[in-house]
């Protein structure tokens, strides 16, 4: 008896196999479209990737018209594309490395600080409040997401946002956060600032290989942020040296040329800018033909602003030196008119003087600045000469006039005044030790009987050697008088 299959088993056979071929072929053209789909992916993200690199090269190809902010606008858009997200933000450290600042924003990135002062009514009339929020928040070192990423150097990938305690809730659908990307920018050892994703456009959560490629790009963007910051650096340096050389032609033209000759007395002075930068004044005057009006003061700030309260304090002493012999009146009269125009951080000290060249007699007055020196002849040592007073700028007008008091001394042939400035004896040497009092009280000692010119000059030798090659951080001024 022959055996045979019956033929609804074959035809099942048959249909059994053409169902597992046809789901082995779907499943091959399922697998081969997922890979053209990555492989597409790849070579998008590459081509963002190599458009990114060719930008960087322009910006330093145009590395002399480096704009930070430009460049950071840059660089966001590419790591928004490249990292899919609808917003992200820039923040970078400050000068003193303790906080960062966010100098780029793209799209409507969440603040991650401060959620009760958004208020969506404000984000509605107003599109710029809430970039404004985020600019205008510094975030300190270590502090939240984002300062703990720039504090240790690596980046954070939180996919679902919303199980996150650390991620900030909105209600608002358009604030929500749903994933969230922080890499550090970072240039060798040292971290410049952070990049921060928000949300990818395709609704899925970002991955660790979104956070691989955006720190690679982050990386390569640090590059042109530091030197960037290097040539924003040197731009200022430039704007300072050029103030500072204005600053030092109007100083230079601020001091006298030549100091008048009188009858009866001889003055000699120098001044030695620190850094080529003043901040010292001083003067000599003819009031009339019996008084000589000297005045030496220290401005606390630098540069032109600095050389410009000068220029001001000259002119106000000048115009009003022949009618004011009083040195505390003088002194009140240049606190009203400079007070009102120096800035909070700013003030002046000042010694003014008038001699009588007929009765030899000395009337002066102090503004917070150093005592006058007198050594009589036959004396042991030096006396400093004292006047009340506060400096310039510090008090207002009643205060001031309260304080400031004048004082006089009848000066004799022989007799030798000295004026100076806090650099002469604060001038430090290289194991960063003042030349103090004591050494200037010795060379006029020494000196004193020699003429102005000698003792001044004897002053300058023995700092210079003090010094040796140390710089100098305050100016060195010098005025001595003697009486013939």
């Amino acid at each position: 008896m022959e055996s045979s299959i019956p033929i609804w088993l074959v035809e099942l056979l048959i249909f059994l196999f053409g169902a597992l071929l046809s789901a082995v072929i779907c499943r091959i053209l399922c697998r081969s479209r997922k890979t053209r789909k990555k492989n597409m992916e790849l070579r998008q993200e590459r081509e963002i990737i190599f458009d990114f690199i060719h930008n960087i090269g322009e910006v330093f190809a145009n590395a002399e018209e480096i704009n930070i902010e430009s460049l950071l606008k840059r660089i966001l858009f590419f790591a928004t594309k490249t990292g899919k997200s609808a917003s992200g933000v820039i923040y970078l450290y400050n000068e003193d490395r303790t906080r960062l600042f966010a100098r780029a924003v793209s799209g409507i990135f969440p603040p991650l600080y401060d959620v009760e002062q958004v208020h969506t009514e404000q984000l509605l009339a107003k599109s710029q409040h809430l970039e404004t929020l985020v600019k205008t928040r510094p975030v300190d070192n270590g502090e939240g997401l984002i300062g703990t990423s720039a504090a240790v150097g690596s980046g954070i990938v939180i996919e679902d946002a919303e199980l996150d305690a650390r991620v900030p809730v909105y209600h608002d659908a358009f604030l929500r956060i749903h994933s969230l990307l922080i890499v550090p920018m970072r240039f060798g050892n040292e971290v410049l600032g952070v990049i921060a994703l928000a949300n990818r456009t395709d609704g899925q959560p970002f991955t660790a290989g979104n956070l691989n490629l955006l720190q690679a790009m982050a990386d390569q963007a640090s590059v042109p942020v530091h030197y960037a910051g290097l040539k924003a650096d040197l731009d200022r340096k430039r704007q300072l040296d050029r103030d500072m050389q204005t600053a030092q032609q109007i100083q230079m033209s601020l001091l006298p040329l030549e100091l008048p000759e009188s009858e009866g007395v001889r003055i000699a002075a120098s001044n030695l800018p620190a850094f080529n930068i003043g901040g010292d004044y001083y003067d000599v005057i003819q009031i009339d033909s019996e008084h000589l009006g000297i005045a030496i003061a220290d401005v606390s700030g630098k540069g032109i602003g600095g050389a410009m309260m000068m220029a001001v304090c000259q002119g106000v002493l000048r115009a009003r030196a022949p009618q004011e012999q009083s040195p505390a009146r003088m002194l009140s009269e240049l606190n009203r008119v400079l007070s009102a125009n120096l800035a909070e951080d700013m003030f002046i000290t000042m010694l003014y003087m008038v001699f009588n060249t007929r009765t030899r007699e000395l009337k002066f007055a102090r503004a917070g600045h150093e005592r006058p020196l007198l050594k009589r002849p036959g004396a042991k040592s030096s006396e400093a000469l004292d006047a009340a007073g506060i400096a310039i700028g510090l008090a207002d007008e009643k205060i001031f006039d309260s304080a400031i008091q004048d004082a006089s001394v009848q000066l004799s042939s022989g007799d030798v005044v000295v004026i100076y400035t806090d650099g002469v004896t604060e001038a430090l040497n290289d194991k960063n030790e003042e030349w103090g009092s004591d050494r200037l009280l010795q060379a006029i000692d020494d000196k004193s009987a020699s003429g102005v010119d000698e003792l001044i000059q004897t002053v300058r030798t023995r700092l210079a050697r003090h010094i040796g090659a140390q710089p100098q951080y305050d100016d060195i001024t010098l005025l001595a008088l003697k009486v013939d």
